[in-house]
């Protein structure tokens, strides 16, 4: 190994290499199992590979630690990673934890861990990294930080029992949205409501989106009313009205009453139609200009550091009102056509002319397909008085056609079976998933 000491935390995200330099993944977590009268004993890796999977590396596979990257022999079992019994997982479950100095000193909270490489090519805890409780009452002044040994301190909680979820979101904090999303899954249930409840509000709206549907109500169910309305708020309409669709009546209405009345106003808009159709696929927060506006206006929209990709690779012009539902819809500017005009250029005659717009009862097939055949990454939807009330984007689409358990799929379909889908999508029979939900809101 080309480190003897190494400190867990700051493991977390590091890249891992085979032998020829080819990226395999990134560390999510290093696995320890617990002995009798020695330090726990590291057995391995939990590594993110591409497909979002996260697999088991043994540590006798891991050649080289440092630099921020680790090296393996390139042998790796590509089989979804299930944690069994007696093993724990630093960060997710160690990190955090109280543990009492033997001495009589007090307790303290591990706040990192450094494994150590023995002389047999094996890796055990060597030291903890820990916090004593504050002496002062002012809120700017942090507990003492020490080095100590596992023999020296044993824990105040029983073994397996989870750290802080502070500790747990700070270090997963640069986490992306999908990445922590499937970390929050690989967590027992009720850790997982646990870390959730600590997330800031537009945080755990971020979450999830990216999350299946039974996991977005059962996170939604173990928040308080109060709370559970103010992450609706932060979600975007269309992921809040699915989300709202799949609670019971009376729940959904509470929330609803709950929520700021303009974020209502859109999730009820949208819970109005069928979950199959261009309506009830689209968001109602487009970017939206007049015909007047420049170039430069535009750029400047489409660099909100919060938009969503497909919605800033293009702007929709209308006449007034410039919000859904807004005036007559006049067209579409895709952002790759604004880069090639000057900043004073007007938008309005920037339109693409070949875009028609679908009706909000538009099948979800039919939305694919034309988004498939102009390679689109968004389509807008007008109302019957073509006024502009919403977009679908590709990335709406393909969250409704792939399976519901796409998020965990290892993407070892079956070649005639994606032949199948191809050939049903351009025939127009697909079954889209949504003939298997429950309908939302009137007809």
């Amino acid at each position: 190994m080309s480190a003897t000491r190494v400190f867990v935390a700051r493991l977390a995200g590091c890249i891992v290499f085979d032998p020829a330099g080819d990226r395999v993944g990134k560390v999510r977590d290093v696995l320890v199992v617990y002995r009798k009268n020695d330090p726990p004993s590291v057995v391995g890796l939990i590594v993110e590979i591409p497909g979002k999977r996260r697999v088991f590396v043994s540590i006798n596979r891991v050649t080289s630690i440092g630099s921020g990257q680790i090296i393996t022999t390139g042998l790796i079992n590509v089989r979804r990673y299930e944690q069994r019994g007696g093993e724990v997982r630093v960060i997710a479950e160690l990190l955090g934890r109280k543990v009492v100095f033997n001495d009589g000193s007090g307790e303290a909270t591990i706040e990192d861990v450094a494994i150590k490489e023995g002389t047999e090519a094996d890796w055990a805890i060597s030291q903890l990294f820990v916090r004593r409780p504050k002496t002062s009452a002012s809120p700017f002044v942090k507990g003492v930080t020490t080095f100590t040994t596992w023999a020296d301190v044993h824990e105040k909680e029983t073994k397996g029992q989870a750290q802080s979820a502070e500790h747990l979101i700070a270090t997963y904090s640069d986490l992306k949205p999908a990445d922590l999303a499937n970390t929050l899954l690989d967590l027992p249930r009720e850790r997982m409501f646990e870390v959730a409840g600590e997330l800031p509000d537009d945080r755990l709206a971020d979450v999830l989106e990216e999350m299946p549907e039974t996991d977005q109500v059962g996170i939604l169910t173990s928040l308080g009313d109060a709370r559970a309305a103010d992450v609706l708020d932060q979600m975007q309409p269309d992921d809040a009205a699915d989300l709202i669709a799949q609670l019971p009546e009376e729940r959904g209405e509470q929330l609803l009453d709950l929520m700021e009345p303009e974020e209502a106003e859109d999730v009820r808009f949208l819970l109005s139609y069928a979950p199959d159709t261009a309506g009830g696929l689209m968001t109602t927060e487009p970017i939206i200009v007049s015909a007047d506006a420049t170039v430069a206006e535009g750029l400047a929209r489409i660099r909100r550091h919060d938009l969503a990709p497909a919605l800033g690779a293009a702007i929709c012009v209308t006449l007034p009102p410039y919000e859904a539902p807004t005036g007559r819809f006049l067209g579409m500017v895709h952002f790759q056509r604004m880069l090639r005009y000057p900043p004073h250029e007007r938008l309005g005659t920037l339109l693409d002319a070949g875009l028609d717009p679908v009706t909000a009862d538009t099948s979800a097939a039919e939305v694919s397909r034309i988004l498939a055949s102009y390679d689109l990454v968004s389509v807008p939807v007008v109302d019957e008085n073509y006024r502009l009330v919403g977009v679908v984007t590709i990335d709406d689409v393909l969250d409704y056609l792939l399976p519901d358990d796409w998020r965990s799929h290892d993407g070892n379909d079956d070649v005639r079976r994606r032949a199948a889908a191809r050939s049903e999508l351009r025939t127009g029979s697909i079954p889209l998933p949504g003939a298997q939900r429950t309908t939302r809101g009137p007809q």
